[in-house]
Protein backbone atom coordinates (compact mmCIF):
# COMPACT_ATOMS: atom_id res chain seq x y z
CA UNK A 1 0.00 0.00 0.00
CA UNK A 2 3.03 2.42 0.84
CA UNK A 3 4.91 1.36 -2.38
CA UNK A 4 1.56 2.41 -4.42
CA UNK A 5 1.49 5.52 -2.54
CA UNK A 6 5.03 6.24 -3.10
CA UNK A 7 4.36 5.41 -6.79
CA UNK A 8 1.28 7.53 -7.02
CA UNK A 9 3.26 10.78 -6.06
CA UNK A 10 6.23 10.11 -8.13
CA UNK A 11 3.88 9.74 -11.08
CA UNK A 12 1.98 13.34 -10.02
CA UNK A 13 5.61 14.89 -9.28
CA UNK A 14 7.26 13.67 -12.94
CA UNK A 15 4.18 15.21 -14.66
CA UNK A 16 4.32 18.21 -13.05
CA UNK A 17 7.60 18.35 -13.83
CA UNK A 18 7.16 17.85 -17.58
CA UNK A 19 4.31 20.05 -17.45
CA UNK A 20 5.95 23.23 -15.69
CA UNK A 21 9.18 22.73 -17.81
CA UNK A 22 6.66 23.40 -21.20
CA UNK A 23 4.52 26.11 -18.98
CA UNK A 24 8.26 28.07 -18.38
CA UNK A 25 8.75 27.83 -22.03
CA UNK A 26 5.73 29.36 -23.34
CA UNK A 27 4.88 31.87 -20.11
CA UNK A 28 8.41 33.30 -21.66
CA UNK A 29 6.80 33.45 -25.52
CA UNK A 30 3.78 34.81 -24.05
CA UNK A 31 5.66 37.41 -21.95
CA UNK A 32 7.88 37.95 -25.69
CA UNK A 33 4.40 38.10 -27.59
CA UNK A 34 2.20 40.52 -25.49
CA UNK A 35 5.04 42.86 -24.39
CA UNK A 36 3.45 42.82 -20.68
CA UNK A 37 6.84 41.24 -19.10
CA UNK A 38 8.39 38.56 -17.72
CA UNK A 39 8.04 39.50 -13.92
CA UNK A 40 4.31 40.37 -14.58
CA UNK A 41 3.92 37.11 -16.70
CA UNK A 42 5.51 35.50 -13.42
CA UNK A 43 3.54 37.40 -10.80
CA UNK A 44 0.22 36.55 -12.34
CA UNK A 45 -0.33 34.10 -14.92
CA UNK A 46 2.87 31.42 -13.56
CA UNK A 47 2.13 32.27 -9.99
CA UNK A 48 -2.01 31.72 -9.46
CA UNK A 49 -1.20 28.18 -11.25
CA UNK A 50 1.60 27.03 -9.12
CA UNK A 51 -0.29 28.34 -6.51
CA UNK A 52 -3.23 25.82 -6.68
CA UNK A 53 -2.23 23.13 -4.57
CA UNK A 54 -1.98 25.68 -1.81
CA UNK A 55 -5.83 26.45 -2.81
CA UNK A 56 -6.85 23.47 -2.43
CA UNK A 57 -5.23 22.21 0.62
CA UNK A 58 -6.41 25.26 2.56
CA UNK A 59 -10.00 25.07 1.41
CA UNK A 60 -10.19 21.69 2.13
CA UNK A 61 -8.45 21.73 5.52
CA UNK A 62 -10.72 24.63 6.93
CA UNK A 63 -13.69 22.40 5.91
CA UNK A 64 -13.68 18.89 5.31
CA UNK A 65 -10.96 18.31 7.98
CA UNK A 66 -11.00 21.42 9.96
CA UNK A 67 -7.84 22.15 10.45
CA UNK A 68 -7.26 25.53 10.52
CA UNK A 69 -3.68 25.14 11.65
CA UNK A 70 -2.74 23.15 8.97
CA UNK A 71 -4.19 25.52 6.01
CA UNK A 72 -1.98 28.44 7.86
CA UNK A 73 1.24 25.51 8.02
CA UNK A 74 0.82 25.26 4.95
CA UNK A 75 0.77 29.17 3.62
CA UNK A 76 3.55 30.39 5.66
CA UNK A 77 5.34 27.84 5.38
CA UNK A 78 5.15 27.42 1.23
CA UNK A 79 6.50 31.33 1.48
CA UNK A 80 9.53 30.45 3.19
CA UNK A 81 10.44 27.30 0.96
CA UNK A 82 10.07 29.50 -2.28
CA UNK A 83 11.91 31.90 -0.81
CA UNK A 84 14.48 28.82 0.14
CA UNK A 85 13.53 27.95 -3.53
CA UNK A 86 14.76 31.19 -4.78
CA UNK A 87 18.22 30.86 -3.05
CA UNK A 88 18.89 27.61 -4.86
CA UNK A 89 17.92 29.36 -8.33
CA UNK A 90 21.48 31.08 -7.98
CA UNK A 91 23.65 27.35 -7.74
CA UNK A 92 21.99 27.27 -11.44
CA UNK A 93 23.78 30.20 -13.25
CA UNK A 94 28.02 29.76 -13.38
CA UNK A 95 27.85 33.92 -14.91
CA UNK A 96 26.53 35.74 -11.98
CA UNK A 97 24.38 36.27 -9.04
CA UNK A 98 20.94 36.13 -9.98
CA UNK A 99 20.21 38.76 -8.43
CA UNK A 100 22.43 41.02 -10.47
CA UNK A 101 20.75 40.46 -13.87
CA UNK A 102 17.33 40.61 -13.41
CA UNK A 103 14.81 43.97 -13.52
CA UNK A 104 14.01 46.51 -10.94
CA UNK A 105 10.02 45.11 -10.97
CA UNK A 106 10.52 42.53 -8.60
CA UNK A 107 11.43 45.03 -5.87
CA UNK A 108 8.00 46.17 -6.07
CA UNK A 109 5.88 42.26 -5.60
CA UNK A 110 9.11 41.50 -2.75
CA UNK A 111 7.80 44.90 -1.13
CA UNK A 112 4.09 43.67 -1.66
CA UNK A 113 5.19 40.48 -0.55
CA UNK A 114 6.79 41.97 2.86
CA UNK A 115 3.76 44.07 3.29
CA UNK A 116 1.00 40.72 2.97
CA UNK A 117 3.20 38.70 5.23
CA UNK A 118 3.29 41.57 7.50
CA UNK A 119 -0.23 42.16 8.09
CA UNK A 120 -0.71 38.37 8.14
CA UNK A 121 1.91 37.88 10.74
CA UNK A 122 0.31 40.88 12.58
CA UNK A 123 -3.07 39.40 12.58
CA UNK A 124 -1.69 36.48 13.98
CA UNK A 125 -0.16 37.93 16.94
CA UNK A 126 -3.49 40.29 18.07
CA UNK A 127 -5.70 37.76 16.87
CA UNK A 128 -7.80 38.36 20.48
CA UNK A 129 -8.07 41.94 19.22
CA UNK A 130 -8.48 41.56 15.43
CA UNK A 131 -12.49 43.17 14.54
CA UNK A 132 -14.60 40.76 12.64
CA UNK A 133 -17.34 41.30 10.41
CA UNK A 134 -19.46 38.46 10.72
CA UNK A 135 -17.24 35.42 10.76
CA UNK A 136 -14.56 37.15 8.58
CA UNK A 137 -11.37 38.96 10.23
CA UNK A 138 -10.86 42.97 8.96
CA UNK A 139 -7.46 41.17 7.82
CA UNK A 140 -9.14 39.53 4.79
CA UNK A 141 -10.67 42.70 2.95
CA UNK A 142 -7.21 43.83 3.52
CA UNK A 143 -4.84 41.42 2.17
CA UNK A 144 -7.13 41.38 -1.07
CA UNK A 145 -7.07 44.99 -1.51
CA UNK A 146 -3.19 45.21 -1.24
CA UNK A 147 -2.64 42.13 -3.41
CA UNK A 148 -4.83 43.73 -6.01
CA UNK A 149 -2.73 47.13 -5.50
CA UNK A 150 0.41 45.34 -5.85
CA UNK A 151 -0.18 43.40 -9.02
CA UNK A 152 -1.64 46.92 -10.71
CA UNK A 153 1.83 48.84 -9.83
CA UNK A 154 3.63 45.85 -11.04
CA UNK A 155 1.61 45.63 -14.57
CA UNK A 156 2.24 49.77 -14.91
CA UNK A 157 6.13 49.45 -13.78
CA UNK A 158 6.74 46.55 -16.52
CA UNK A 159 4.35 48.35 -19.34
CA UNK A 160 7.03 51.10 -18.80
CA UNK A 161 9.90 49.35 -18.67
CA UNK A 162 9.05 47.60 -22.35
CA UNK A 163 8.14 50.58 -23.47
CA UNK A 164 11.70 52.25 -23.18
CA UNK A 165 13.46 49.29 -24.57
CA UNK A 166 10.80 47.75 -27.23
CA UNK A 167 13.34 48.66 -29.73
CA UNK A 168 16.43 47.14 -28.43
CA UNK A 169 14.95 44.11 -27.09
CA UNK A 170 15.63 41.06 -29.59
CA UNK A 171 12.81 38.47 -30.67
CA UNK A 172 13.77 35.36 -30.07
CA UNK A 173 9.85 33.83 -30.57
CA UNK A 174 9.20 34.78 -34.22
CA UNK A 175 8.59 30.99 -35.63
CA UNK A 176 6.07 30.61 -32.99
CA UNK A 177 2.55 32.09 -33.05
CA UNK A 178 0.12 33.60 -30.32
CA UNK A 179 -2.58 31.52 -30.80
CA UNK A 180 -0.29 28.58 -30.49
CA UNK A 181 1.51 29.78 -27.63
CA UNK A 182 -1.66 30.36 -25.87
CA UNK A 183 -3.14 27.13 -27.21
CA UNK A 184 -0.06 25.24 -25.26
CA UNK A 185 0.38 27.15 -22.37
CA UNK A 186 -3.37 26.48 -21.53
CA UNK A 187 -3.11 23.22 -21.73
CA UNK A 188 -0.41 22.93 -19.75
CA UNK A 189 -1.66 24.78 -17.33
CA UNK A 190 -4.65 22.68 -17.33
CA UNK A 191 -2.79 19.12 -16.26
CA UNK A 192 -0.78 20.80 -14.03
CA UNK A 193 -3.88 22.24 -12.20
CA UNK A 194 -5.46 18.91 -12.03
CA UNK A 195 -2.22 17.09 -11.06
CA UNK A 196 -1.60 19.64 -8.27
CA UNK A 197 -4.86 19.33 -6.88
CA UNK A 198 -4.59 15.72 -5.63
CA UNK A 199 -1.07 16.15 -5.06
CA UNK A 200 -1.15 17.60 -1.45
CA UNK A 201 -4.21 14.55 -1.06
CA UNK A 202 -1.34 12.07 -1.62
CA UNK A 203 0.84 13.62 0.16
CA UNK A 204 -1.34 13.53 3.06
CA UNK A 205 -1.65 9.60 2.74
CA UNK A 206 1.48 9.29 2.28
CA UNK A 207 2.00 11.09 5.72
CA UNK A 208 -0.03 8.61 7.50
CA UNK A 209 0.57 5.50 5.76
CA UNK A 210 4.35 5.86 6.36
CA UNK A 211 3.84 6.76 10.11
CA UNK A 212 4.75 10.42 9.85
CA UNK A 213 1.38 12.04 10.92
CA UNK A 214 2.62 14.72 13.68
CA UNK A 215 1.50 17.80 13.26
CA UNK A 216 5.32 18.95 12.63
CA UNK A 217 6.07 16.47 9.74
CA UNK A 218 2.56 16.68 8.18
CA UNK A 219 2.57 20.13 7.79
CA UNK A 220 6.21 20.46 6.36
CA UNK A 221 5.62 17.46 4.30
CA UNK A 222 2.30 19.13 2.67
CA UNK A 223 4.10 22.28 2.11
CA UNK A 224 7.12 20.93 0.14
CA UNK A 225 4.32 18.67 -2.10
CA UNK A 226 2.53 22.34 -2.38
CA UNK A 227 5.36 23.74 -3.69
CA UNK A 228 6.57 21.64 -6.48
CA UNK A 229 5.08 23.02 -9.07
CA UNK A 230 7.11 26.52 -8.25
CA UNK A 231 10.38 24.33 -7.92
CA UNK A 232 9.91 22.74 -11.35
CA UNK A 233 8.50 26.22 -13.37
CA UNK A 234 11.50 28.43 -11.90
CA UNK A 235 14.24 25.97 -12.47
CA UNK A 236 13.05 25.75 -15.86
CA UNK A 237 12.53 29.01 -16.41
CA UNK A 238 16.30 29.78 -15.02
CA UNK A 239 17.11 26.92 -17.61
CA UNK A 240 15.67 28.97 -20.52
CA UNK A 241 17.71 31.91 -19.67
CA UNK A 242 14.13 33.56 -17.87
CA UNK A 243 15.48 34.41 -14.88
CA UNK A 244 12.68 37.54 -14.75
CA UNK A 245 9.95 34.81 -15.25
CA UNK A 246 11.40 32.39 -12.54
CA UNK A 247 12.25 35.07 -9.57
CA UNK A 248 8.30 36.74 -10.93
CA UNK A 249 6.75 32.97 -10.24
CA UNK A 250 8.12 32.86 -6.49
CA UNK A 251 7.72 36.76 -5.79
CA UNK A 252 3.90 36.25 -7.06
CA UNK A 253 3.49 32.80 -5.30
CA UNK A 254 4.06 34.63 -2.05
CA UNK A 255 1.55 36.95 -2.62
CA UNK A 256 -1.08 34.70 -4.21
CA UNK A 257 -0.57 32.38 -1.11
CA UNK A 258 -1.18 35.22 1.44
CA UNK A 259 -3.93 36.10 -0.08
CA UNK A 260 -5.56 32.43 -0.03
CA UNK A 261 -5.32 33.14 4.01
CA UNK A 262 -8.13 35.37 3.66
CA UNK A 263 -10.18 33.11 0.85
CA UNK A 264 -9.74 30.42 3.76
CA UNK A 265 -10.75 32.88 6.52
CA UNK A 266 -14.41 33.13 4.07
CA UNK A 267 -14.35 29.53 3.92
CA UNK A 268 -13.87 28.78 7.70
CA UNK A 269 -17.71 29.34 8.95
CA UNK A 270 -16.68 28.85 12.77
CA UNK A 271 -15.44 32.51 13.16
CA UNK A 272 -12.18 34.23 12.36
CA UNK A 273 -10.18 31.74 10.92
CA UNK A 274 -6.77 33.42 12.79
CA UNK A 275 -9.06 33.25 15.66
CA UNK A 276 -8.33 29.27 16.13
CA UNK A 277 -5.09 29.12 15.00
CA UNK A 278 -1.65 28.76 17.01
CA UNK A 279 0.43 32.21 16.86
CA UNK A 280 3.28 30.06 16.64
CA UNK A 281 2.44 30.61 12.84
CA UNK A 282 3.96 34.33 12.83
CA UNK A 283 7.20 33.29 13.79
CA UNK A 284 7.29 31.53 9.88
CA UNK A 285 5.84 34.98 8.86
CA UNK A 286 7.99 36.90 10.57
CA UNK A 287 11.31 34.86 9.11
CA UNK A 288 9.78 34.96 5.78
CA UNK A 289 9.37 39.20 6.02
CA UNK A 290 13.47 38.88 6.92
CA UNK A 291 14.51 36.25 4.05
CA UNK A 292 12.25 38.73 2.00
CA UNK A 293 14.18 41.84 3.07
CA UNK A 294 17.14 40.26 2.49
CA UNK A 295 16.13 39.17 -1.18
CA UNK A 296 14.98 43.32 -1.81
CA UNK A 297 18.85 44.40 -0.46
CA UNK A 298 20.07 41.69 -3.10
CA UNK A 299 18.25 43.07 -6.07
CA UNK A 300 18.72 47.03 -5.08
CA UNK A 301 22.80 46.64 -4.43
CA UNK A 302 23.04 43.67 -7.36
CA UNK A 303 26.53 41.90 -5.98
CA UNK A 304 28.63 40.64 -8.50
CA UNK A 305 30.85 38.21 -6.21
CA UNK A 306 30.14 34.94 -4.57
CA UNK A 307 30.72 33.52 -1.45
CA UNK A 308 30.24 30.12 -1.17
CA UNK A 309 30.10 27.44 -3.88
CA UNK A 310 27.66 29.51 -6.34
CA UNK A 311 25.71 31.24 -3.41
CA UNK A 312 26.10 35.40 -3.43
CA UNK A 313 26.20 36.75 -0.05
CA UNK A 314 22.23 37.64 -0.30
CA UNK A 315 21.05 33.51 -1.38
CA UNK A 316 23.37 32.14 1.27
CA UNK A 317 22.02 34.23 4.00
CA UNK A 318 18.39 33.08 2.68
CA UNK A 319 18.96 30.20 2.76
CA UNK A 320 20.77 29.71 6.14
CA UNK A 321 17.76 31.92 7.52
CA UNK A 322 15.37 29.16 5.38
CA UNK A 323 16.95 26.25 7.29
CA UNK A 324 17.07 28.11 11.06
CA UNK A 325 13.19 28.43 10.22
CA UNK A 326 12.47 24.60 9.76
CA UNK A 327 14.89 24.43 13.32
CA UNK A 328 12.59 27.29 15.10
CA UNK A 329 9.47 24.92 13.19
CA UNK A 330 10.55 21.64 14.77
CA UNK A 331 11.00 22.65 17.80
CA UNK A 332 7.59 24.68 18.41
CA UNK A 333 5.84 22.76 16.10
CA UNK A 334 5.36 20.00 19.21
CA UNK A 335 3.70 22.60 21.41
CA UNK A 336 0.46 23.21 18.46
Amino acid sequence: MLVLIWLEFLLLSLIIIICGTKLSKYGDILAEKTEIGGAWIGLILMASITSLPELTTGISSVTIADAPDIALGDIMGACVLNLIILALLDLLDESSPLFSKVGQSHLLSAGFGVVLIGIASLSILIKDMMPVIGTIGIYTPLLFIVYMVGIRAVYFYEKRAIKEFAEEAEKIYKHISTPKAVLMYSLNALIIIMVATALPFVAARLSEQSGLGSNFVGTVFVAMATTLPELVVSVSAMRIGAYDLAIGNLFGSNMFNISLLGLNDIFYTKGSLLADISEAHAITGIMAIIMTAIAVLGLTYRPQKRILLRFGWDSLAIFALGVVNMYFVYTIRNHL
